[in-house]
C-alpha cells in the first residue's frame, strides 16, 4: 500500500496517512544482510568499541586471527553500513561535505566548568540477535548526563531531530552544541533548530577522537555494561533494556571523573558532596 501511494505522493505523506514511521518503512526496503554478515558486523563492532583507532585493514586482520578469512573490501562495506570510522588525532580524519554550510570546531582550548555549557550528540551501531539498530543520544559534557536518546532502524535525520527536540524540551538549552559532520547533523532541518534557540554550532574537524571524546566513552560504557551482555532480539527489548540502563547511568552509577558522583547530581548541582574538576579541552594546531 505504501508503494502504491508513493507513486502519487511523497513517502512522508503516505507514511503519515498509514500512521507508519518512516524509519520502519525504510527498514522494510533496505537490503537484508546474511547471517554471516550480521555475525561479522557484531565482531567489527566489538573490535571497534575496544580499539577505536583501528581502521578497516587492522580490523580485517583481527577477524582473520579469529579464523574468518574475510577480505578487506567486505569489512569496509560493513563498516560504512554501521557508520563506523577509525578515529585518531590527525589531518583529514573527517571528510567534509561541500554541500552543507561549514561550522568551526569551537572547543579548542576551552575550559568547561558548568552544566549546559556544551552538549554533543552522535549515533552508534547497536547489534541485535538477528539484525541491528542505531542509537542516538544527546549528552551534557560537564556532567556526562544523557539528556535524551532514541533508537531507530535507520540513520535518517528524523530520529536525530526528535532526540534534539526532546533534550531541548526537558532541559535548559546549551551555549554550544557539538556534532560530527554526518549528514544527519549538517542538514538545515537539524541546524535550524539550534539557530532558532540561539545555540552556537560546533562541528568536529581534526582530532575527531578527542573532539567528541565524552560521547565516544558513553558508547563504550553502553555496549560493555549493557548491549554486549544481552542478546536483544527485538526493538522493544532493546528500548526497555536501554531505558533501564540510562536510568542507572544517570542516577545511580558513580563516575570516577565526577569525583564518584552521579551525572544527574552534577547536572542539577544539587547535594554535591565534592567539587568536580573543570574539563580543559586540548589545543590543536592546523
Amino acid at each position: 500500500m505504501v508503494k502504491a501511494k508513493a507513486k502519487e505522493m511523497s513517502t512522508s505523506k503516505a507514511c503519515e496517512l498509514l500512521d507508519l514511521n518512516r524509519s520502519t518503512y525504510y527498514s522494510m526496503k533496505k537490503k537484508k544482510e546474511s547471517p554471516y554478515n550480521l555475525r561479522l558486523m557484531q565482531e567489527i563492532d566489538r573490535i571497534h568499541t575496544k580499539h577505536p583507532f583501528m581502521g578497516s585493514r587492522r580490523i580485517t586482520e583481527e577477524i582473520r586471527e579469529n579464523g574468518d578469512q574475510v577480505n578487506r573490501k567486505r569489512v569496509q562495506r560493513l563498516m560504512n553500513l554501521m557508520n563506523i570510522r577509525c578515529i585518531f588525532p590527525g589531518p583529514k580524519t573527517t571528510v567534509t561535505s561541500k554541500a552543507h554550510e561549514k561550522y568551526d570546531y569551537l572547543l579548542r582550548a576551552v575550559t568547561i566548568d558548568r552544566p549546559n555549557q556544551v552538549w554533543s550528540t552522535d549515533i552508534t551501531y547497536i547489534p541485535m540477535g538477528k539484525g541491528y539498530m542505531y542509537l542516538c543520544a544527546v549528552m551534557d559534557w560537564y556532567s556526562r548526563r544523557v539528556l535524551s536518546w532514541e533508537v531507530s532502524n535507520t540513520m535518517d535525520k528524523d530520529f536525530c531531530i526528535r532526540v534534539l527536540k526532546s533534550a531541548l524540551k526537558t532541559n535548559s538549552k546549551p551555549e554550544i552544541f557539538n556534532t560530527d559532520q554526518g549528514s544527519q547533523f549538517t542538514s538545515s532541518d537539524f541546524t535550524d533548530i539550534l539557530k532558532e534557540h540561539g545555540i552556537q554550532i560546533s562541528m568536529d574537524g581534526r582530532g575527531r577522537a578527542l573532539d567528541n571524546v565524552y560521547i565516544e566513552r558513553l558508547w563504550r560504557s553502553v555496549k560493555y555494561e549493557n548491549v554486549f551482555l544481552h542478546a536483544y532480539e527485538t526493538g522493544k527489548e532493546l528500548r526497555a533494556g536501554l531505558l533501564e540502563y540510562f536510568d542507572f547511568y544517570n542516577n545511580h552509577r558513580l563516575h570516577q571523573s565526577l569525583n564518584n558522583q552521579t551525572p544527574t547530581r552534577v547536572y542539577q548541582q544539587i547535594g554535591l558532596k565534592r567539587s568536580v574538576e573543570p574539563i580543559r579541552t586540548p589545543q590543536y594546531f592546523n
